[in-house]
Formats: C-alpha cells, sequence, structure tokens
C-alpha cells in the first residue's frame, strides 16, 4: 500500500491562538508583532485585505490599524506553544505517527486508515481540533509529503476546498496541479525558480512532467526528489521522533539601547538560564557556545559586533555553570561607548548526557547540582517560568523585550487563566 501523508496546519495560527479567549475578535482584523513589538508576523485574511503586509513595521502601519480597528498584539510565545502542544496531543487521535514540522504544521500518517477516505478523517479532524481547541486548519493530503504540503496550501487558497485538500484523488490532482504556480512548491526558493523558468517551467504540473533526471541536472538531487514526490513516489519519510538538536540558541533584542555592562551580564546570564532550561528538556549537555553582542546599524549608532567563546571543563547542562561562562565571555566582549541592541549565548555543539565524558578537575559534585537543577525545573514548571530564577539573571530586568501588547498567559499561568461569570 502506498502511503498517505496529511499535513495539518493552524490558520493565520498566532492570531487563531488570539482569537481563543477573545470570540468578540472572530471577524475583527488581528495581526501579532514580532520582538519589541517591531514587525507584523502573523495576519488574519482580514487584516491582510487591508494591505498588511508580512513584516511591515508597525511605526508605518499604526494608523492604519487605528483607522480600521485592527487588533494588535505582542508574540505570546509560551501561550502558543501550549495551543500547539494540545492540538497535537490530538492528532494522535487520529493517526498512529505524527511529525511535529513546525509550532502550527505537523504531518500525520493517514495510511489505510478510515477505510481510505481521507478527506472524511481530515474533516473529522478539522471539526475535532476547531471544537476542542479552538484553532481552524487546513489539511493537505498526498502520497508523499511534498503532496501533502502542496495540497495544504491548495486547501488554504481554495475555499470551495472546504480546507480539505485531497491530492490521492485523481480528480483533485488533475483539476488543481497542472495550474498550480511552481513558486507555492515546498522547496522551491528564489534561485530554484530562476532556473526553472529559464527552461520555460512555470506550473507544478510541467515540472511534475520534466524527467527526474533532469530535474537532477537542472537543480541537483532536491530537484530530482521534488519530481518524483510530485509523482507519487514517497523519497521523505515521517520523522515522528524528533532529530537530535544539533545546536540550540537564545538571542534577543533589547527594549531598549543598552549602554552598561551590568544590564548586559544581566541579560546574558537570563539567557543562559533559558538555554540551560532547553538543554535539560531534551537531555542534552553543552561541548561549545559562544556570546555575542550588537549595536543597531539601522537607527545610525555606531556599528559593532563582537563575540567570544565559551569555556567549560566538561559538557554540560547546569544553569550556573552556563551563566558563570557566558557572563565571562560577555565581559571580554564588551567595549565602551557603544549603544547595544541585542546580545544571545548559541550553544553550537551538544551531547546527550549519557554521553558525556567527565574532567579529572572538576571539582562540582554532580549529583548535588543534578538535584539542585531538577528542584529549579520542578519549581518553575509548578509555579510558571521565572518563580525562581538565579540572581545573577535580574529581577527587575529593564532591559528586557518590549511586549506591550502581550495577552494573558491564558493557559500556562494560575493566576492567569480566564474566569467566567453569571
Amino acid at each position: 500500500m502506498k502511503p498517505i501523508f496529511a499535513l495539518s496546519d493552524g490558520n493565520s495560527f498566532y492570531c487563531s491562538c488570539e482569537r481563543i479567549f477573545a470570540p468578540h475578535l472572530a471577524t475583527r482584523p488581528v495581526i501579532v508583532l514580532s520582538n519589541n513589538d517591531g514587525c507584523a508576523v502573523a495576519r488574519t485574511p482580514e487584516a491582510k485585505a487591508l494591505g498588511i503586509k508580512m513584516g511591515d513595521p508597525y511605526f508605518k502601519i499604526r494608523d492604519l490599524c487605528r483607522r480600521h480597528n485592527v487588533a494588535v498584539f505582542s508574540s505570546n510565545y509560551a501561550f502558543y506553544g501550549d495551543i500547539s502542544r494540545r492540538m497535537n496531543e490530538l492528532y494522535h487521535r487520529f493517526a498512529p505517527d505524527v511529525e511535529v514540522y513546525s509550532i502550527d504544521e505537523s504531518f500525520l500518517d493517514f495510511t489505510g486508515l478510515n477505510g481510505g477516505d481521507y478527506a472524511g478523517l481530515a474533516r473529522m479532524l478539522r471539526a475535532t481540533v476547531l471544537r476542542e481547541v479552538g484553532i481552524p486548519t487546513c489539511v493537505g493530503i498526498g502520497h508523499s509529503k511534498t503532496l501533502a504540503k502542496l495540497a495544504n496550501k491548495i486547501a488554504k487558497t481554495h475555499a470551495e476546498l472546504g480546507g480539505v485538500c485531497d491530492l490521492t484523488d485523481d480528480a483533485i490532482r488533475e483539476r488543481y496541479l497542472p495550474g498550480t504556480p511552481v513558486e507555492d512548491l515546498w522547496g522551491v526558493g528564489r534561485a530554484s525558480l530562476a532556473k526553472l523558468a529559464g527552461v520555460g517551467i512555470t506550473t507544478v504540473g510541467q515540472l511534475r512532467a520534466l524527467d527526474p533526471k533532469k530535474a537532477r541536472a537542472l537543480l541537483t538531487v532536491v530537484g530530482e526528489r521534488m519530481v518524483l514526490e510530485l509523482n507519487g513516489t514517497a523519497c521523505l519519510t515521517l520523522e515522528s521522533v524528533p532529530a537530535q538538536l544539533q545546536g540550540t540558541a537564545v538571542t534577543r533584542s533589547f527594549g531598549r539601547p543598552v549602554t552598561r555592562l551590568a544590564e548586559i551580564e544581566e541579560a546574558v546570564a537570563a539567557y543562559a538560564t533559558r538555554a540551560a532550561e532547553k538543554l535539560r528538556r531534551s537531555r542534552l549537555a553543552a561541548v561549545h557556545g559562544y556570546v555575542f553582542l550588537h549595536t543597531n546599524k539601522h537607527n545610525g549608532d555606531a556599528w559593532r559586533h563582537a563575540s567570544k567563546p565559551l569555556s567549560f571543563l566538561e559538557p554540560t547542562d547546569d544553569t550556573h555553570e552556563l551563566i558563570h561562562a557566558a557572563t565571562d565571555a560577555i565581559r571580554r566582549a564588551w567595549a565602551e561607548g557603544f549603544r547595544y541592541a541585542k546580545a544571545g549565548i548559541v550553544l553550537t555543539e551538544l551531547v546527550p548526557l549519557t554521553h558525556v565524558q567527565t574532567s579529572l578537575l572538576a571539582v562540582i559534585d554532580r549529583d548535588q547540582r543534578k538535584r539542585l537543577m531538577t528542584a529549579l525545573d520542578d519549581i518553575n514548571a509548578r509555579f510558571g517560568r521565572h518563580t525562581l530564577v538565579p540572581a545573577a539573571a535580574g529581577l527587575r530586568r529593564t532591559w528586557s523585550t518590549k511586549f506591550d501588547r502581550k495577552s494573558p498567559a491564558y493557559t500556562t499561568r494560575w493566576d492567569q487563566l480566564p474566569t467566567v461569570t453569571a
């Protein structure tokens, strides 16, 4: 039996999350802004119809938003992440294997399910997600991940399909594939688009008819795989077990220019704290990494960028060790007389905790530190992030990224749960 892939995607996901607990926004234009309330990174169809484009700086569209009563929100990543988790838990009711592709997209294995009525199964999934989580979705179905991804795009742009496009159906496939622009295809970037246009290929139907060997000569093995997948040969499998992280980073723009070393040290300590939490959640340890800081060359400030490596005696997931290494490195990267706009910590090599090679020079009681880190994580998991933090990470955090329009943590903090009144 040929495999059947489905791709479920939350429509205008960040905006849809904001609408869950604000039903009065159901037909009102909504946008969500990036860090520091800088640019539009999510828009409802109503907002798009007003001409608001992805990446538009908010200061340029502020008047337009006021005139048209656009609801504007800061990014609320913890909330969005929790809604994503709920959606993926629900997906497991409908498919034996699920691959989380991004915060709002997941591939599902529909092979042999629902007696072959894959579109019917997708409609049940959409209705259940909307009823139990509150997020509208579109579902694309195909014999390959490329076809499922393309089907999802078609479902989003063709209202007559009702949010579900099943490209395993011959009639649906022949109706929509031939005229679909090739730029709608997963994996076709600007360079590939130019090469395809150079040989007269502008639609998915034309690319689908291309000889796979010619596609390989034109676009390397990626092009050959793309043509095979468009013709129903699955070259990409479902990755139901997430790949091990090879690296991780915590970087933030400041809410205002920072000119004092003490504030930079606080910020980097806070980022190191978050990085350590991510490591422990994945049961990994950091081997190498670096910290960086830079100014903003777009607002007239003198440009400066500096980075320094982190130094560990042995691979670690310990918050205190990461803070010590990060603050030591940022002091070496620091220079007076600049207005810094951003800093961060980047861990470039990670290994499983089971593979950590201990150092004979280390004097830390690892068992005691492990109990301390476990207690720290448990308290923050129970009472909310930042309930217990190292003093080095700061308490007031006047340098922190701006989220002036942030909605409550409806599902992740007890004190911000929605209330119902009679």
